[in-house]
């Protein structure tokens, strides 16, 4: 969060001439449909292997390493021309968009709630009266005005009869409908995408710790990071771990490597067991890359986290009410704490990028402003496009069944808000996964309670909720602008890059869109003998959660939400004024904004681990030893992707068992 280092209508510098190639769209293509079917594959019915939903997908990284080997090889041995570091990026990005899509970014989310109402309907939890008389026929396979457990939904979730066929009728007219609210919302993260690229890159220089090994690996022509003694040193240790563990799977008489440690079994009498979750989990990766952050922030994920967990004790001695925020794995008085953390952030980002945005305003509405012709899209055209998409899928939401205003507001915390501070945490703080405390749904409670909504609106933010706004793993906005960086790493004409982020979404919404509508169908036992939380759990969260007040229960005034919600502002304030005018000053916000999610419950440890590392290496190497230590760290990120990869693939073919991922 530092000030711009260069003012922000300095022209853009060309930086290349040189264009997407045909060669990389056609073998991104074939890959994005690969990836998509690896990552069902690993992730639906394995289920112990969640390759494609962080911000940096093994299936991708993984694919990668496979293409670098293979140009490598007919480089050296057949004297044939390989790919070049700007094709292996164009590939690469597509593949990091299909793996997204295909995931928790939305294929994963949207297809099993479109099913789960229906076959999880039953007459105890009424959800037949509450929410199907709001529900569009075309919204979903099922007839809103049929039957609990229609054959579309239970062949769905049991699997096909022998002899039958998948169903794809009921699918088309829903599918097509939610691909149009799909290709809205990405044309949103696109053009915002275009418009943030220069204040984040270029002026406030974020270092995007997540592209700097696909950036080492597209620019390896032989000899470089691959031929590291040092990397596959680092690559060795995950590799051997993960081994074993998978070999512990087979034969149990093999010893398993734990990697993931509930410190909440010793923490049995009050006040401690009041404490949320919390584990010790061992990502090698999640070290790794943490390594690549600056040293105070690296400090300030791990000790917010921890400062998370002493609140939590001391408001149980104080006798607190210890309940939960709504679908949110932290409690309620500090999940308040994090909505006014994130909308302090979003004006810090705003008052900071302001002469940027300033120079755009003029772009667009005068002939004069700032040279955007070296941005993936021009200005006017972004803004524009990013106000048509923001209004279309608004109204997409009303047509649906949803109050206009709600959309607006809904889709506006969700675009400008949580998309921009979850993007923040991946730029600037390199987080493997995004995620949230809050919904926007969170914000109005502070002044009305959801039940004054209406049912209507309380079904369709039950759908919103599933699709888009629970659960962040994959926030596609992340991936275009950590591509972006990666044009800039690789002299690639950022104009000529957006067709490849098009061709990519297109490719990746039909692949898996067709993949998994027709997956559970034929999988024996059908959706109930997969993925557990993606098609039993996630899907029905906002069901469960609007159920009373859909029924017209209003709930009691708390006292907490507000008080604490000014708490949060009030601290990320001062955290923001001392960061800024205070260069010894050690915390950042950021740090605070992502304490309660579910992304520093996994990794706060590794975030520790890493901080005493860097800080002793910094502190007796130097700079140098820093730099000479990288191809280590590289190789643990690589050595943990390809191990993920390897079993996945081994799994699927053999159907055995694939050891625990510290990605849950």
């Amino acid at each position: 969060m530092d000030t711009p280092a260069q003012p922000p209508n300095q022209p853009a510098i060309e930086i290349s001439s040189q264009k997407v190639s045909v060669r990389a769209l056609l073998i991104g293509s074939l890959a994005v449909v690969v990836v998509c079917w690896i990552v069902a594959q690993a992730e639906l019915v394995t289920g112990q292997i969640n390759i494609g939903y962080l911000q940096l997908p093994a299936a991708a990284v993984g694919m990668l390493v496979v293409l670098v080997w293979a140009s490598n090889y007919l480089r050296r041995y057949l004297r044939s021309r390989g790919l070049t570091p700007q094709e292996l990026v164009t590939i690469y990005c597509m593949m990091v968009v299909g793996a997204m899509i295909s995931s928790h970014g939305m294929m994963e989310k949207l297809i099993p709630t479109l099913n789960v109402i229906n076959y999880t309907s039953t007459p105890s939890n009424n959800w037949q009266t509450i929410y199907w008389p709001h529900i569009k026929r075309w919204l979903v396979p099922w007839d809103p005005k049929g039957e609990i457990q229609q054959l579309v939904s239970k062949r769905f979730f049991e699997g096909l009869r022998f002899g039958e066929a998948v169903p794809w009728r009921p699918w088309v007219v829903p599918m097509l409908a939610w691909t149009a609210m799909i290709l809205l919302l990405f044309t949103a993260f696109l053009c915002l995408s275009a418009l943030m690229r220069r204040q984040w890159v270029d002026n406030e220089k974020l270092s995007f710790p997540l592209v700097q090994l696909p950036l080492e690996m597209a620019k390896d022509q032989g000899g470089g990071l691959m031929g590291n003694p040092m990397m596959w040193g680092g690559f060795a240790i995950p590799a051997v771990v993960f081994t074993i563990n998978g070999f512990h799977n087979w034969y149990p008489a093999v010893p398993q490597i734990a990697l993931s440690f509930p410190l909440n079994q010793y923490l049995t009498t009050r006040p401690w067991s009041d404490v949320f979750y919390t584990p010790i989990t061992i990502s090698f990766a999640a070290i790794g890359f943490f390594y690549f952050l600056p040293t105070e922030l690296l400090l300030s994920l791990w000790i917010f986290f921890v400062g998370t967990r002493v609140q939590d004790v001391l408001a149980s001695s104080a006798g607190m009410t210890m309940d939960s925020m709504p679908m949110y794995p932290t409690h309620l008085f500090i999940g308040y704490q994090i909505v006014g953390a994130y909308l302090v952030l979003t004006g810090y980002f705003i008052a900071t990028a302001r002469p940027h945005i300033k120079s755009v305003l003029r772009t667009v509405f005068t002939r004069g402003g700032v040279d955007d012709s070296q941005e993936m899209i021009p200005y006017r055209v972004a803004f524009w496009g990013l106000t048509l998409s923001y209004v279309g899928a608004a109204a997409w939401w009303a047509l649906a069944g949803m109050s206009l205003w709600l959309a607006f507001f809904e889709l506006g915390v969700y675009l400008f808000v949580i998309a921009l501070v979850m993007t923040r945490s991946v730029a600037e703080a390199g987080m493997l996964m995004t995620e949230t405390s809050f919904r926007p749904v969170d914000l109005y409670t502070l002044v009305a309670p959801k039940a004054s909504l209406g049912s209507a609106n309380l079904t369709m933010l039950a759908f919103m909720d599933a699709v888009l706004l629970r659960d962040q793993r994959n926030l596609i906005l992340t991936g275009f602008l950590d591509g972006l960086k990666l044009v800039d790493g690789v002299n690639l004409n950022r104009r000529s890059f957006l067709k490849t982020l098009i061709l990519g979404i297109l490719v990746a919404v039909v692949a898996a869109g067709i993949i998994q509508v027709r997956l559970p169908y034929v999988h024996p036992g059908g959706a109930v003998n997969m993925y557990y939380w993606m098609y039993q759990g996630s899907s029905q969260t906002g069901f469960n959660d609007y159920a009373s007040a859909a029924q017209g229960s209003m709930q009691h005034y708390d006292w907490r939400a507000p008080v604490f919600f000014i708490v949060g502002i009030g601290f990320t304030l001062f955290l923001s004024f001392m960061r800024v005018n205070y260069s010894w000053w050690p915390l950042h916000p950021l740090g605070y904004a992502l304490s309660a999610s579910w992304s520093m419950i996994v990794y706060w440890f590794p975030a520790l681990v890493a901080w005493v590392i860097k800080a002793i290496i910094q502190r007796y190497g130097g700079m140098a030893s820093y730099v000479r230590f990288r191809p280590f760290f590289f190789g643990l990120i690589l050595g943990e992707v390809m191990m993920a990869i390897f079993w996945a693939c081994l799994s699927t073919w053999a159907q055995i068992p694939a050891p625990w991922f510290p990605w849950p």
